[in-house]
């Protein structure tokens, strides 16, 4: 029997007015984040026997959540050190009564250096550029943080310290936070800009408090574990044994990070506070980061004839989207290898416009997959209401002519149906 396939609009996928910080979900921004009610009704839908969810870029870890609150075990990987940080923090059970102390100890030590009772003996970090986005004095708060964060012993309580300072970091720096890249606010704004770094960080310790302990009531009788690596699924697929996986939610990039969603950008500022090597260096190793010398055609119609299009208008460009649908395939291919047989792969896409072209990554998505053994099974479309990430760009490279980007996604749902 042949099974019907579809592709359509479904508003109910919008969720415009959801709340998207329930649980760990409101521990840290990050750019390009799925939403957990998307995560959540995919994992309904789709994985309702399933033992073990995989998310290949994994990012924060929203579908790992997720998975856990339904009592399914979860694997993710990303390449981002701080992506990996924060989905650790926001998938690890931890005592509230010892974290209480560590807060409670952390207050203290506040309150003393606010009323001049403390003075630690503190090195402000010597980063390149780190004069060019922090204030001196905002410089010496951060250090101050950080000293106490260093001097944490139980490495999960590091980690839930570490993702507030994170975001402190970026909210306390000389960046346009309602952006994905590095660009720092005019002069003027630099002068009036004096965020109080302490309070900023006490109040994300509290919320992120708040969101743990929800996340705890529901997953501590759920015996389910998580984890996390940082293989790269274009080249690898260790920790992971064929065909043992039910079920993939995942968001992929849209594009190579350089151009599209610059997760590295993003994070950079915190990966340096917090001594991550290589932090100017995440962008690069991402699918697409190295950008090919060679067409080779696919193949595929779709992607082959998208291709020619764009090389017509800018060669260098289309070896650029080239390099990523090369990366974009060969991490499919190792991603459908773990798939049990009736396995789902659920892909939330966007179709991006590169020279004007718009890019059919849905349909991309559904032929690289099928060619591995796959049946798509439908493909819904829904509106970005609340996305971080660009709605407009310049195709063109030409000063002041810009485009829409991405304004919908695209959940494209496969099914292996051979082994």
């Amino acid at each position: 029997m042949e099974i019907a396939t579809k592709k359509y609009r479904d508003t109910s996928w919008d969720f415009v007015q959801a709340n998207t910080k329930t649980y760990t979900h409101c521990f840290h921004n990050y750019p390009a984040m799925m939403i957990p009610q998307v995560a959540e009704r995919l994992i309904t839908e789709f994985g309702k026997n399933a033992a073990l969810l995989f998310d290949p870029y994994c990012g924060t870890g929203t579908s790992l959540v997720e998975a856990n609150l339904k009592g399914i075990n979860a694997i993710g990987t990303d390449l981002n050190p701080l992506a990996r940080l924060v989905a650790l923090a926001k998938t690890t059970i931890l005592n509230i009564q010892i974290l209480d102390l560590y807060l409670k100890e952390f207050n203290d030590f506040i309150f003393k250096l606010l009323f001049g009772l403390g003075k630690p003996n503190v090195v402000v970090s010597n980063f390149k550029n780190i004069d060019y986005w922090f204030d001196k004095n905002i410089q010496k708060r951060l250090a101050i943080i950080k000293h106490f964060i260093e001097k944490i012993e139980d490495n999960k309580i590091k980690n839930f310290f570490l993702v507030a300072f994170s975001e402190t970091v970026r909210d306390c720096s000389w960046t346009r936070n309602g952006e994905f890249k590095l660009y720092r606010i005019s002069e003027k704004q630099r002068q009036k800009f004096n965020p109080d770094v302490f309070s900023i960080m006490l109040n994300k310790l509290s919320r992120n408090k708040k969101g743990l302990i929800e996340y705890i009531e529901v997953v501590k009788n759920k015996r389910v574990f998580t984890k996390i690596y940082d293989f790269n699924t274009v080249y690898e697929k260790k920790h992971i044994p064929e065909e043992t996986v039910d079920l993939v939610v995942t968001s992929p990039p849209y594009g190579d990070s350089r151009t599209t969603v610059a997760y590295g950008q993003f994070s950079r500022l915190s990966n340096q506070w917090i001594g991550i090597d290589e932090a100017n260096h995440v962008d690069k190793k991402l699918m697409g980061g190295n950008i090919r010398k060679n067409f080779e055609k696919f193949g595929i119609n779709i992607v082959d004839d998208v291709l020619t299009e764009i090389s017509k208008l800018d060669e260098k460009r289309a070896m650029e989207v080239y390099s990523f649908y090369k990366d974009y395939y060969k991490s499919i291919k190792n991603v459908a290898s773990l798939i049990k047989k009736n396995g789902f792969a659920c892909y939330v896409v966007g179709n991006r416009k590169v020279k004007g072209v718009t890019l059919p990554t849905d349909e991309i998505t559904k032929s690289f997959f099928e060619s591995n053994g796959f049946l798509h099974i439908e493909t819904m479309i829904r509106s970005i209401p609340n996305k971080r990430m660009p709605k407009r760009n310049s195709p063109t490279n030409q000063m002041g002519v810009t485009d829409n980007t991405m304004n919908y996604e695209y959940i494209v749902i496969m099914e292996k149906i051979k082994a």
